[in-house]
């Protein structure tokens, strides 16, 4: 496993005000005001419930990239990824003086700030704005879509989260990090924009599988034109979905946010410094596909009173209270598990967990209250 050729700069100069999965407006605004002003932020809208929805505009060149994170509100990864980006294109460095030259590129940092507060992934009016790409019945479905309209990009890097459920392929390698060149019909066509997507999209992988090899999968390409990216892919621009998964142990996102920085940085040096063709589509279907293989703990040989022997299948669920998340454990499958993998293993033949009997009657009170105590992961 190699070390990135950024990471020294990285521990140095990352956004150090964002931490954890709650990024909320209130945690980036300040961010943005001290932006220098040749970033060119501004605010282009309102959400549901009123909250400003803000770009920033940086560079001059003539290859144009448009990007948007927390769509979804609960996927606030590719924030921090893009603050982490934003403080390397600030950077006077040459690098950035060449992306910067070469490029222009406008960044939403947060689409939904209304979903952003609630840790929802909807919006205010229970609306998954990455299935109103047609309808554009919100506000925000609005703003974006204007943006790209006035902006007229040459791509877009569409930045979201996904569960710890998912594998790069059926391994037991959890996907830290995906991607997918949407589809722009029904047939999954493999046409030239999606074919230049998957360009940018090798170039990214054959980096990140020096960091985390085998780790890094492919999103599914099912067609859904209500999909923002299969929209916008259909209007004839290159799209690239990213999706932040889990890394081993880091439930806050921190070293899969480092991940994603690398992996914009990546692409978007590519563009800035290649003409982009589409030449290596054999390489990204190589790319495993993600598959639902992981819960967050199985808990093996579970006994109760009555000599009953089970395993046990946890996931967590992600619970705002008091502006934290609190990761909150629930058995989700019992004695047949569904899925292949887990992030943890406890065996309670073999480990100190060993003389813990349950009851059957009261079991998942008592294996929620055990996790609690033995496997708290919050901080």
């Amino acid at each position: 496993m190699h070390t990135h050729p950024l990471a020294n700069w990285y521990r140095s100069h990352f956004e150090t005000q964002l931490h954890g999965r709650y990024i909320t407006l209130d945690a980036i605004f300040p961010l943005l005001q001290k932006l220098p002003s040749h970033n060119n932020v501004q605010q282009i809208g309102t959400s549901v419930l009123h909250r400003p929805i803000h770009s920033l505009t940086i560079g001059n060149g003539e290859k144009k990239i448009l990007m948007w994170s927390q769509m979804h509100g609960n996927e606030s990864t590719t924030t921090k990824a893009v603050f982490d980006l934003l403080h390397f294109l600030n950077d006077d460095s040459e690098a950035s003086r060449a992306i910067l030259a070469n490029c222009t590129l406008c960044v939403i940092p947060m689409l939904n700030p209304d979903g952003a507060q609630a840790y929802t992934r909807v919006n205010a009016n229970e609306i998954d704005l990455n299935r109103d790409a047609q309808a554009l019945s919100q506000p925000e479905s609005v703003v974006l879509k204007a943006v790209f309209d006035e902006f007229q990009p040459d791509y877009c890097f569409n930045l979201h989260g996904q569960r710890t459920i998912f594998s790069a392929g059926n391994h037991d390698k959890s996907a830290i990090v995906s991607f997918l060149t949407p589809s722009e019909d029904e047939q999954r066509s493999v046409t030239p924009n999606r074919q230049k997507s998957m360009e940018i999209i090798v170039r990214m992988n054959e980096m990140l599988q020096k960091l985390i090899p085998n780790h890094v999968g492919r999103y599914d390409d099912g067609f859904n034109l209500n999909c923002v990216g299969d929209t916008f892919q259909s209007l004839g621009i290159p799209t690239v979905l990213f999706e932040a998964g889990h890394f081993p142990g880091d439930y806050q996102r921190e070293k899969t946010r480092e991940l994603i920085f690398y992996a914009l940085i990546e692409a978007i040096q590519y563009i800035s410094s290649t003409e982009i063709t589409g030449a290596y589509t054999d390489a990204y279907f190589q790319i495993p596909e993600n598959k639902k293989q992981h819960y967050d703990i199985i808990l093996k040989n579970v006994q109760t009173e009555q000599n009953e022997v089970l395993d046990l299948g946890i996931m967590y669920k992600e619970v705002l209270k008091n502006g934290k998340i609190h990761f909150e454990p629930y058995i989700e499958d019992k004695k047949i598990l569904k899925k292949s993998f887990a992030h943890k293993i406890i065996d309670f033949q073999d480990t100190i967990a060993q003389k813990y009997i349950f009851q059957s009657f009261s079991l998942e009170d008592q294996v929620i209250e055990y996790l609690r105590k033995f496997n708290k992961i919050d901080n």
